[in-house]
């Protein structure tokens, strides 16, 4: 459950994304696992959804680090947060998420998805090519003209 007012909006990383509301210091407590928001969800149960609900898990749900096959959808804006390798939260601590930078508001709220789901691959299976005013990147890191 995230302990800060947030909004969402139009993020520039995916979609819709969720953004500070209001300060938060470097370092302050900004989420916290509650079970009254957060629902814990078992494999039975997304096997007996239809399949819109299923695909809606799939995408919003994250699994519970200490109970097998269980995972983990937020009934709050946290549930829209976007990924990141260079996030300004922290939620290597499995039921707590912290600030790593002060954040200002209308600031969108990142983490890495990493820390907290071991199965996530990333988002892009190959890279694009890297292009510099025109120019093809080199792997020496040059750059040769069209």
């Amino acid at each position: 459950m995230l302990l800060i007012s947030t909004y969402l909006a139009q993020s520039s990383i995916e979609g819709i994304g969720v953004f500070a509301a209001e300060p938060v210091a470097r370092g302050r407590l900004m989420w916290s696992l509650n079970t009254k928001f957060d629902v814990f969800v078992h494999p039975h149960e997304i096997e007996g959804l239809p399949p819109h609900m299923q695909d809606f898990i799939a995408r919003y749900s994250y699994p519970h680090l200490e109970m097998p096959g269980v995972v983990i959808v937020d009934s709050d804006n946290g549930r829209f947060m976007n990924h990141s390798l260079s996030p300004n939260t922290d939620f290597r601590i499995f039921d707590k998420g912290y600030a790593l930078v002060d954040i200002a508001v209308g600031d969108e709220l990142t983490c890495n998805y990493h820390e907290f789901d071991p199965s996530f691959r990333g988002f892009f299976a190959v890279p694009p090519p890297a292009k510099t005013n025109g120019r093809r990147a080199r792997a020496n890191g040059s750059s040769a003209k069209r």
